[in-house]
């Protein structure tokens, strides 16, 4: 049987910190799903449909790397897709506070979904989707944070 693990995220937008964490998951599962959930208490900075893009291109040349957009409960869509991992990454404590509990619950959904957490990487663990927003929202370079360009404000 497969070791599929779901990456789940508002990614918005993926950063190097979650890149780095895609391709230390593959080194541990068989297939890594980056899923790109719709978070209803966020309002998106860039359209799903274009960072699925931008991520698959990311993502190309590496087959045990597919990217998809889903609604609903992450448990119930990891049971979907047959994933039976959450792969997380963890910046820091408050991190984890947050994740354990997403976790718990998760596991009460789909008791098969077991979370695994990998620990950043520390020249990533400072990058954040949120600061990267605010600092290309106001016309700053984001490029060391991003594995992509991208768009221009408007």
């Amino acid at each position: 049987m497969a070791r599929i693990a779901l990456f789940p995220g508002s990614f918005d937008p993926f950063t190097n910190g979650h890149l780095d964490v895609v391709r230390r998951g593959t080194q541990l599962f068989d297939e890594v799903i980056i899923a790109l959930g719709n978070n209803s208490s966020k309002t998106r900075y860039l359209p799903v449909e274009q960072m699925l893009e931008m991520i698959a291109e990311v993502f190309r040349d590496e087959p045990r790397v597919r990217v998809q957009a889903y609604k609903g409960l992450t448990a119930d869509f990891a049971r979907e897709v047959g994933a039976r991992y959450l792969l997380r990454g963890l910046r820091n404590t408050t991190d984890f506070e947050y994740e354990n509990t997403i976790a718990q619950a998760n596991r009460h959904v789909n008791p098969e979904l077991e979370t695994v957490f990998l620990i950043t990487s520390p020249a990533l663990a400072a990058i954040s989707s949120t600061i990267i927003r605010e600092i290309h929202r106001f016309g700053g370079n984001v490029d060391d944070f991003v594995p992509f360009t991208l768009p221009a404000v408007s």
